[in-house]
């Protein structure tokens, strides 16, 4: 007992509370110390760091708190006041700053709680923006696959091609185990097995396509995920235990055209669908996903659109070869018909030519017996023979100008010329005739009509000559007038001519000419026949009127060429004709006004009858024609001179020879460069001859060619005693003769 109270423990229980509390004091002071440096070190590390005023704050507290601890450890002793308001300072600090710091932390942690959320946001966004990229870069490899599909698909435009290659590059996209093309049968009523991936199924094998996994499919815009076991996805015989892949079937549009023209773009309709079916491969536990569906949709589009081109080119390319073959055969009936044209024209210059040349005779030698002492009945039988000559000749010139006009190769002669001469000019002709029939015969020129006119003055002519001789020819009493004037804006439209559109301007006018007579009239449902050629009404047939029925049909195309309109009216048989014909011409410049005092032919009374002492060298290599045309002048007492070659020509003409008549249309002899030497060879005009030609044809071309080498007129055969001297006295007068005659 007494050694055990000698031991004392060696530190106080109190004393070694205190030095506890010393030590604690001493480390929590390091401690906080050094915290302050790791956030200094902290701040400085991190540049986006928020709330650095925060931790300065905090920093501060804990300095403080440190600075409480490390005054603490001076108390555990006997200490001075200094210490003790140090240590009170210290804490009071202390508890000020702990105080704001737990206020402002208040505020600071929601902030940093949702700065917290947002991260987690963020983070959400980030992993769906990571999703939307793959499906983006899945889309873009998706595209990447339909161009290459597409640019391998629409590399041909061979049907049958294309779907080859659409079952060969889906297969290699997606990796497909089987891949087939089921088409409907001509029928409609089955879908056959076209094409396949692997070539190891019967392709020809068929199934209804009423089939209900058919219709599902057929009814769905989309890829349609179908099971293995339907009859059309029975693609492969798999052995043993294989688990077959999954499968999707997609329709293919067949595009139908309708309405294929070649020079307008098809129009398309979808009436049937082909079926696609792909399959994955088996034992595989790949699924199909949505990208996958789509390209499969897109594939198919871009088939459809294919196949829709293939069709329209096959239908192009037979409508091209369709239209080649037209065009060969229209080519070849051209060359044809141009080849007819050229050997009729040929065959028609030739005949023009050959019977002009005996008509010449038969007319000139007629008109030089007319003129001798015969008997009665004589001279009625060469009147009879001159009528028919004429009558001939007539006949002549309407098949030629008929021809003309049919081919096109008739055009107007457009000059200036005196429009009321015309007028009294047919009036002339037609009135010996007229009263030959006791038939009166008035004519009426309205105040307005122009003077002069620009127009084809002898086509204009003859049409009013056909009108008005056949108002002769078809009356056999009472009166015929013409009437002329021009034509107002409303009397041009007619209901008769739909076709004839009128327009009316400052420089042209519309010339309206109507003939009427007292004859014998027509049946209304006969006068559209009027106007056919070669083609008489029943009517006209049997008065024995003498016409050709060409008069009427090419005055019409000549109405035509001159832009108007021709109509006959009669009420019926007994009842007359009105024959009425619009015609489009000209109003003369004012420059050419002062010119227009063209002089005028001579009339009868002013002809001169003989021409003693003329001398006049005649050049044609036609025998008879020639010996003709010299009677003629020799009758009217000219001195003439016959030559039949080109040398013989040059080597008689002089200047004492005041006429030459030379025929320009002879074989083997140029006519027109017989001109050009005779302007040659007489410089002076007063000592060249006057030159004639004498030819079959008066064409533009013919009339053109003589004005171009210097001719000072054209004289058409055949030719009478009366033409002949009219010709003469016109020649001596004027020196040129002032139109074709």
């Amino acid at each position: 007992m007494e050694a055990c109270n000698c031991i004392e423990p060696q530190w106080p229980a109190d004393e070694l509370l205190m030095k506890y509390q010393y030590i604690s004091d001493f480390f929590i002071a390091l401690a906080y110390f050094s915290i302050p440096l790791e956030l200094i070190y902290f701040v400085k590390k991190s540049a986006v760091f928020p709330y650095r005023w925060v931790l300065v704050q905090f920093g501060a507290f804990i300095v403080l708190c440190g600075a409480t601890h490390l005054i603490n450890l001076w108390t555990f002793s006997v200490h001075s006041r200094t210490v003790a308001i140090v240590m009170t300072t210290a804490k009071v600090l202390t508890a000020v700053v702990s105080c704001a710091t737990a206020l402002m932390l208040v505020h600071i942690i929601p902030d940093l709680l949702s700065v917290k959320t947002r991260e987690l946001f963020l983070k959400n966004k980030a992993a769906e923006l990571d999703r939307e990229m793959g499906l983006i870069r899945t889309q873009e490899e998706t595209g990447r696959h339909v161009r290459m599909l597409t640019h391998e698909i629409r590399s041909t435009l061979d049907r049958h091609t294309i779907l080859k290659t659409t079952l060969v590059e889906l297969g290699r996209t997606l990796a497909l185990e089987e891949c087939a093309l089921w088409m409907p049968t001509r029928a409609g009523l089955e879908l056959q097995l076209s094409y396949t991936l692997r070539q190891q199924n019967p392709v020809g094998y068929t199934v209804p396509i009423h089939l209900p996994v058919v219709n599902q499919v057929f009814s769905s815009n989309c890829a349609v995920k179908i099971s293995p076991n339907s009859p059309v996805a029975r693609l492969r015989q798999l052995a043993g235990k294989h688990i077959p892949g999954e499968v999707v079937a997609v329709r293919v549009p067949l595009l139908h055209l309708s309405n294929f023209q070649i020079n307008d773009w098809p129009e398309l309709s979808t009436k049937r669908y082909a079926l696609m079916v792909l399959m994955l491969p088996s034992d595989s536990a790949r699924q199909w996903h949505v990208h996958e569906l789509e390209l499969v949709e897109v594939v198919a589009d871009q088939v459809a659109v294919a196949l829709s081109h293939a069709a329209i080119l096959e239908e192009s390319m037979r409508a091209r070869d369709l239209l080649m073959e037209q065009n060969i055969a229209l080519d070849l009936a051209r060359r044809e018909a141009e080849t007819a044209i050229r050997a009729r024209n040929d065959f028609l210059a030739v005949m023009n030519h050959e019977m002009r040349t005996p008509m010449h005779a038969i007319i000139a030698l007629s008109s030089l017996l007319q003129e001798t002492e015969l008997t009665p009945e004589q001279r009625l039988m060469v009147e009879t023979i001159l009528k028919s000559s004429n009558l001939l000749a007539t006949l002549i010139n309407d098949v030629l100008d008929l021809s003309r006009l049919e081919d096109g190769s008739l055009q107007l002669d457009i000059a200036t010329f005196n429009l009321h001469s015309i007028f009294r000019e047919v009036h002339n002709l037609i009135k010996p005739v007229a009263s030959v029939k006791k038939l009166s015969v008035a004519l009426n020129i309205a105040a307005d009509l122009p003077v002069y006119a620009i127009g084809d003055e002898k086509r204009l002519m003859q049409i009013i000559l056909n009108v008005v001789g056949n108002a002769v020819k078809f009356s056999k009493e009472g009166s015929i007038s013409i009437t002329a004037y021009v034509a107002k804006s409303e009397s041009l439209r007619d209901f008769r001519a739909p076709d004839f559109f009128p327009v009316q301007s400052d420089n042209h006018f519309y010339l309206r000419v109507q003939v009427k007579d007292s004859g014998s009239g027509i049946n209304p449902q006969d006068i559209p026949n009027l106007f056919t050629k070669f083609a008489q009404t029943q009517t006209l047939a049997s008065q024995n009127s003498g016409g050709s029925g060409l008069g009427l049909a090419i005055c019409k195309r000549f109405v035509n060429l001159m832009e108007g309109h021709i109509w006959i009216e009669s009420e019926g048989l007994g009842k007359g004709c009105t024959a009425t014909f619009i015609v489009k011409l000209r109003f003369p410049e004012r420059s050419n006004e002062s010119k227009q005092p063209i002089a005028p032919k001579l009339q009868s009374n002013h002809v001169q009858t003989n021409f003693p002492g003329l001398k006049v060298l005649v050049m044609d290599d036609n025998g008879v024609s020639r010996s003709v045309t010299k009677g003629l002048l020799v009758h009217l007492g000219c001195d003439v001179t016959t030559v039949s070659s080109n040398d013989e020509f040059l080597h008689v003409i002089s200047q004492e020879h005041k006429v030459v008549f030379m025929d320009v249309c002879m074989p083997g002899i140029d006519g027109y460069e017989l001109a050009v030497r005779i302007h040659e060879k007489f410089t002076k005009r007063h000592e060249r001859p006057v030159l004639v030609a004498l030819t079959g044809s008066i064409d533009k071309t013919t009339k053109e060619n003589c004005m171009r080498v210097g001719m000072d007129g054209v004289i058409l055969k055949p030719v009478s005693v009366d033409k002949m001297r009219s010709v003469l006295s016109e020649l001596l007068a004027h020196r040129v003769l002032l139109g074709a005659m």
